[in-house]
């Protein structure tokens, strides 16, 4: 990663849990995990505070939790809301940190399963500085706005189970 650049996460990628109990992390996200983590193979993951899903992101972000934790509690407060950083800390500090090889393998901590509503298999949606973890039965459940993520998913879901997907 260049020093200063912010890495990004864009894109979808598609994995069914495989032998062992493991999910494989996309090329495109696994580069850029790496990245942000200097070179370390560390999966950052998290549950979302709103949607049934995960989060995952590199460990380049956490430096950047407490400007985030600055700027929402400044628009909480320009705005007349509540703000309790520490729960917001919470939430954002409250990740688990997860290995994965250099082929992208990653066992999935247990409580993150059902935190995630995952299952047998997992979409991920790029959203910039991080990105999200689907059970497809869950992302298929969002509706209006999230049709180009669903018919993803739905296409490489397909592609993986005809093996066309699987490497």
């Amino acid at each position: 990663m260049e020093a200063g650049k912010p890495v990004t996460y864009s894109g979808q990628g598609f994995s069914l849990l495989g032998e062992k109990g493991r999910f494989v992390l996309p090329p495109d996200f696994r580069k850029a995990v790496r990245d942000s983590g200097r070179g370390e193979r560390i999966l950052c993951l998290g549950k979302h505070p709103r949607w049934k899903c995960l989060t995952g992101f590199g460990l380049g972000r956490v430096d950047e939790f407490e400007a985030q934790l600055d700027r929402e509690e400044e628009i909480a407060l320009e705005r007349g809301n509540d703000f309790d950083r520490d729960d917001r800390s919470r939430q954002l500090y409250g990740f688990a940190k997860v290995p994965f090889d250099d082929s992208g393998r990653f066992i999935l901590p247990e409580r993150y399963f059902k935190l995630g509503g995952l299952e047998e298999a997992a979409f991920f949606q790029g959203g910039g500085k991080m990105f999200t973890i689907w059970n497809p039965a869950e992302l298929a459940k969002m509706g209006a706005g999230w049709e180009d993520a669903i018919e993803a998913c739905a296409d490489l879901q397909a592609q993986a189970l005809s093996g066309k997907g699987r490497k």
